[in-house]
């Protein structure tokens, strides 16, 4: 049965998924990277947007305004979320913002961030931004939209938005951290039986 979180996402709508699970979001999904991170975190401006229990996506979109605050999403595409590894456990704190999706994995500050105040970071895969625009209903609104196109705050209302494989929960685990551990393992001994086999090539 497909799994749906629907804003606003609540604790215990996170404590019984597990990194690797897949999930799919419906409500409220507002596009968020570097800057608007950079300005909440560095700069202590307070954000336009009430995130609490809703979702972020680290994504650069590319949208129409059709003027009278009427917007088309055309592409939305997920971008590194390790660029916000530092400010996303603040980040988290101070908004109260229950999913992050993303492309990639993050680190031990979002995977302290999410076990302490219970959030979760997805991965959204790679090369379906023109998918993933289909899935947005309608863009709501836009906020900070001097920083561009890419970093403004898109509101987006979304449906059934994924597939999204859930990489850190809310107890710890971090899905690429077990996967590069699971991959360390078995690459050693396949280094030692290719380098028996060249060893005469100096």
């Amino acid at each position: 049965m497909k799994k749906v979180l629907t804003t606003p996402i609540k604790d215990e709508d996170l404590e019984s998924l597990n990194v690797g699970d897949v999930v799919y979001l419906t409500g409220t999904l507002v596009t968020c990277r570097d800057v608007a991170h950079r300005r909440l975190i560095e700069l202590g401006r307070e954000l336009p947007v009430d995130l609490k229990g809703k979702a972020i996506f680290h994504a650069g979109p590319i949208v129409v305004d059709h003027g009278d605050g009427k917007f088309e999403m055309i592409s939305i595409g997920p971008t590194t979320s390790m660029r916000m590894e530092k400010f996303e456990k603040e980040f988290i704190e101070q908004t109260g913002v229950k999913l992050i999706v993303g492309k990639g994995g993050m680190g031990p500050n979002t995977v302290e961030g999410c076990q302490k105040y219970k959030a979760v970071h997805a991965i959204f895969p790679g090369g379906c931004a023109v998918l993933a625009a289909t899935e947005v209903e309608e863009i709501e609104g836009a906020e900070w939209r001097d920083l561009g196109m890419p970093e403004t705050l898109w509101i987006n209302r979304v449906k059934e938005f994924g597939p999204l494989i859930i990489s850190i929960d809310t107890k710890g685990n971090n899905l690429i951290d077990q996967n590069k551990a699971k991959f360390n393992e078995k690459k050693l001994p396949v280094i030692e039986k290719i380098n028996s086999q060249v060893k005469f090539i100096k």
